[in-house]
């Protein structure tokens, strides 16, 4: 059975340190989109955690990006930082209904991302999810959650997260638990280790294991070697991943995009 597709790719495209670094010297502010989203396959936006984006403006990344290209939004904090999720209904509703839908086949995952407090509680879970959309204008929804809290290191939520399909967030960082099980039908990653000292973000042996963990994961199994709450399960439909360069030393995060890229066997254009 084939795989699913894998996407990698990095937070926002405006970045000053980018510029005359992974942008060519010169290159138009205006057309950096253009550029990133012809050497990633995907990109994760920031912006849209902090304040509602305009219908036009999705359209316009939708117009600039390549085909088969996708954008994975954060959904705004409102709906997320709060004790009580089940209260952002209002929040959620006006996200999804912001023009994200303007985006079409490149709309890819919503990460709903709580508070590195939120302590797990299944109830008020269980109200939150059940206020996620399905779709939105015909367009089917995919939902990640970016539980922040060890308390969500438990079976039970794993569960509660399988029950209503919705991934959990895998995040290689120090700060952070992390949880491995796959939860959807698709996997997302954010690695948030790349170092300045590294050229490429990461030490070159690290791109190989981690291109196998991606192939594993879509090709519906489980990588090993990664922190574990329950055992491994047996293989399942193909997924497919998503990979982001976040947060560690920024300036390096495309570099290492690309690298693993190479490492998966893509080619990229000069």
């Amino acid at each position: 059975m084939a795989g699913g597709k894998i996407r990698v790719g990095i937070g926002g495209w405006n970045f000053e340190p980018w510029r005359d670094n992974f942008y060519p010297k010169g290159w138009p502010q205006a057309r950096e989109l253009e550029y990133a989203s012809r050497r990633l396959t995907t990109i994760e936006i920031n912006s849209t955690y902090y304040g509602a984006q305009r219908p036009a403006t999705f359209a316009k990344w939708r117009q600039e990006s390549p085909e088969g290209f996708m954008f994975s939004l954060k959904a705004i904090r409102f709906a997320t930082q709060r004790r009580v999720l089940a209260e952002g209904a209002d929040s959620i509703r006006r996200f999804i209904d912001s023009g994200i839908a303007e985006l079409g086949d490149k709309l890819g995952p919503i990460v709903w991302q709580l508070a590195p407090t939120h302590r797990f509680d299944a109830a008020d879970l269980t109200a939150f999810l059940e206020l996620l959309p399905g779709s939105v204008q015909g367009l089917p929804l995919r939902h990640a959650l970016d539980v922040r809290h060890a308390s969500f290191q438990c079976p039970e939520y794993l569960a509660l997260a399988r029950t209503y399909k919705a991934a959990t967030v895998f995040t290689e960082s120090d700060d952070y638990p992390p949880i491995a099980e796959a939860t959807g039908d698709f996997v997302y990653t954010r690695i948030m280790r790349t170092q300045q000292e590294e050229p490429l973000g990461c030490r070159p042996e690290v791109f190989p294991p981690l291109a196998a963990a991606a192939q594993a994961w879509a090709g519906g199994g489980e990588p090993g070697g990664l922190p574990r709450i329950e055992p491994p399960a047996a293989a399942t439909a193909p997924r497919d991943v998503f990979v982001y360069f976040i947060s560690g030393a920024k300036a390096r995060a495309p570099h290492a995009a690309m690298a693993l890229r190479r490492a998966l066997g893509e080619d990229l254009p000069a």
